[in-house]
């Protein structure tokens, strides 16, 4: 736990280094460039297509009723659009984690392994397709919850739990590997993975809590649909910092659980198949650390003896 504070707060100060700064203006141009094309392209469609369902859902029509009652009525535009801007959200955060991992993880590892970590070799036992592999499977299957889940979501209290969990468990499965795959053999990686996989699970899901916060710009309703032009590239931007921010907190808890992993001494291991000299007592191997005084065989005639 003291390891999992340590990290957290050196990947805080990271996070204002002026070359993290920079390296979170790519991702940003390409998220903001992305989703302006899709909204050009795209928007009116979708609008036009969640409009038709709601209209055609009895209990919808029967609350947005009860709101024209009460004197919100005016709030009824603005429900199909930030239904498909909630529906968007994810592709958006998965979009941001992808492209933070592909342009600004490696270099972030760099920036930790050359501050702090100077005299840990190298190893690497992750190239770059398998990680892209290791990326593209996790989403998949991150996506496949995603919509699996999502009918939970109109229970209020699952909203705000699914989510944030699954993109937790996809920031723990790419964030991991990546920040091990240039420092870490793939045996130290499997050892590591396994042995501190519930650390690095909760690592991800309180990211992916940090992840959820620039969703409730979305509730600013109807000003949000008018500042969507200047709100939308907050968004994101948030999203990339969050999740430049994991990656350092990964690659500083990792580094040090490798560092100190090699530090410490292999444990000896008593050969499973004793060996026995003449005189029936079991001798040693020479590669392994035991219990046993050195042995010298005896002479003809004479009783073993202990040197």
């Amino acid at each position: 736990m003291r390891l999992l504070f340590d990290s957290f707060w050196r990947a805080v100060a990271y996070c204002a280094h002026p070359r993290v700064i920079a390296l979170s203006v790519l991702p940003l141009l390409l998220m903001v460039l992305f989703s302006f094309v899709l909204g050009y392209f795209f928007w009116e469609n979708a609008v036009a297509m969640v409009t038709a369902w709601l209209d055609g859902l009895v209990w919808v029509q029967t609350f947005l009723g009860w709101m024209d009652g009460i004197g919100m009525g005016p709030l009824r535009a603005v429900f199909a659009p930030l239904l498909v801007l909630i529906l968007a959200t994810p592709v958006i955060v998965l979009m941001c984690l992808l492209l933070v991992a592909m342009f600004m993880t490696p270099a972030m590892v760099e920036l930790v392994g050359r501050r702090r970590f100077t005299r840990l070799e190298r190893k690497h036992g992750g190239s770059l397709l398998v990680s892209v592999f290791w990326s593209l499977g996790s989403t998949l299957l991150a996506v496949m919850a995603l919509v699996l889940s999502m009918p939970l979501w109109l229970i209020p209290p699952l909203v705000l739990i699914l989510p944030p969990l699954i993109w937790g468990w996809l920031t723990y499965r790419v964030f991991s590997f990546d920040a091990l795959a240039a420092h870490a053999s793939r045996e130290e990686r499997k050892v590591i993975l396994k042995e501190h996989r519930t650390s690095l699970f909760l690592m991800g899901v309180l990211t992916g809590y940090l992840g959820a916060a620039p969703s409730l710009l979305w509730a600013s309703g109807a000003m949000f649909i008018a500042m969507a032009p200047v709100l939308v590239p907050m968004a994101i931007w948030i999203y990339t910092l969050v999740f430049a921010f994991a990656s350092l907190w990964f690659a500083h808890y990792l580094l040090s659980v490798l560092e100190r992993l090699r530090a410490t001494p292999p444990i000896a291991v008593l050969d499973p198949e004793p060996r026995y000299a003449l005189s029936g007592r079991p001798v040693p191997p020479e590669d392994a650390v035991t219990a046993y005084e050195p042995y010298t065989l005896p002479a003809p005639g004479q009783q073993g003896t202990h040197s």
